[in-house]
């Protein structure tokens, strides 16, 4: 082949390769732009096809029937390439009591988190690792040879009577519960050791989202993960209180601020208790009477398909009292691989600015607003630019209430 022709299947690959790139780009945009579901209100007559209406798109004209409460719509590129198929599920319009209060948080991991492993000075003057390739960060030790493991001090009254070599140790990973055998190594104190770093509770200053009819609530809009291992707290208990905001560390480019508060661990205190912790928040069920004295509105919330780019407010509490703050919706995802990352807000209320820069760590689970609805949640903070950050559907973080 001639010296121009070889240019010529090169010009034609490089083509070839940019309608390609192009294509998926497009196929990328036009999916998170249409749902894969939708929940529609019974009462609105809107027509869906006109609430999922995007250029060169159209939905067939006729459904199957499989369902009283659901149906299926098909999508098609230029009226001729199958797309994607829409489930869209009737539902009753839904209000809540909305929040925006500060909350403190505890829990207790279900079992004892090994966020690492380490060295241990044996008796004998030597480096030893005893756990080291056996065990795993992100492991939970649930039992130790026959006895049950629900916290460290467990643990450790194990390792105080231990008189033999070998123990056998319960942890859970992932899915599995698995057996381990591991030989404690005796350090310069005469005390068995383990060679392991753990934990078995967290705690930190998060949002209230909403509380529903029901006394379930949802907050944060986003998991509690361990900040060693990054993985999310698996947790046996948990209980919410009230919390007194000391102060905020004002955000700024390349480095998030953060609400700093005071918990105080007492019974009078707790809102309500922690039942799940899940990608999309935590959830659990407040106290009746807590939930009486902090006096919230009740408000409808929004579907995905109804949030628009423009303005919005966000709720949230700097000083001890909620107030409703300036912001506005510049992109939304419908269909994200992180729920959380549904949409971006941007802070535009100068007051919130001065005070806050932005978002800070501690305002996770503020709610969203627009057009008198709650659709969301704030749930992170751009760290080169703290006027803005990311949100979650309130449907998502609906699911869990229910």
């Amino acid at each position: 082949m001639s010296r121009k022709g070889k240019y010529r299947c090169l010009i034609l690959m490089f083509l070839i390769l940019d309608l390609a790139l192009m294509g998926w780009m497009g196929y990328r945009l036009l999916d998170r732009k249409i749902p894969d579901q939708i929940l529609v209100d019974h009462e609105d007559s809107q027509e869906v096809t006109k609430l999922l209406k995007q250029p060169f798109v159209t939905f067939d004209d006729a459904i199957t029937v499989s369902g009283k409460d659901s149906y299926t719509l098909h999508c098609r590129v230029l009226g001729v390439i199958p797309f994607k198929d829409v489930k869209v599920k009737n539902t009753s319009a839904k209000e809540v009591y909305v929040s925006g209060e500060a909350v403190g948080i505890y829990m207790q991991t279900k079992g004892v988190l090994i966020i690492d492993t380490g060295e241990i000075l044996s008796e004998n003057g030597e480096k030893e690792t005893p756990a080291r390739d056996i065990v795993k960060p992100g492991d939970y030790i649930v039992a130790f040879n026959q006895d049950k493991i629900k916290c460290k001090q467990d643990l450790l009254d194990e390792l105080a009577e231990l008189d033999e070599k070998e123990v056998t140790l319960k942890v859970r990973r992932g899915k599995e519960t698995i057996p381990l055998s591991v030989t404690p190594v005796k350090d310069k104190d005469g005390e068995y050791k383990l060679g392991i770093w753990v934990r078995d509770d967290t705690q930190g200053i998060g949002t209230l989202t909403f509380v529903d009819e029901n006394g379930r609530y949802g907050a944060l809009g986003h998991g509690i993960s361990d900040v060693d291992t990054g993985e999310l707290l698996s947790i046996a208990d948990g209980k919410l209180y009230n919390a007194r905001i000391l102060g905020v560390r004002k955000g700024e480019k390349g480095n998030p601020g953060e609400i700093s508060g005071l918990i105080r661990y007492d019974s009078e205190n707790i809102l309500g208790n922690i039942s799940e912790n899940s990608k999309n928040g935590i959830f659990g069920t407040f106290r009746a009477d807590q939930l009486e004295a902090m006096n919230l509105e009740k408000i409808s919330i929004g579907y995905k398909q109804d949030l628009k780019t423009g303005p919005a407010s966000i709720l949230c509490s700097t000083d001890g009292e909620v107030k409703e703050y300036a912001a506005e919706i510049t992109r939304i995802d419908m269909n994200h691989e992180d729920t959380n990352k549904s949409f971006v807000i941007q802070v535009t209320d100068k007051e919130l600015l001065e005070k806050t820069g932005g978002i800070v760590q501690g305002m996770s689970g503020s709610p969203v607003i627009q057009n008198g609805k709650l659709f969301g949640a704030v749930t992170h903070v751009f760290v080169q630019d703290a006027t803005g950050g990311y949100g979650i559907f309130i449907e998502n973080m609906m699911k869990y209430a229910e």
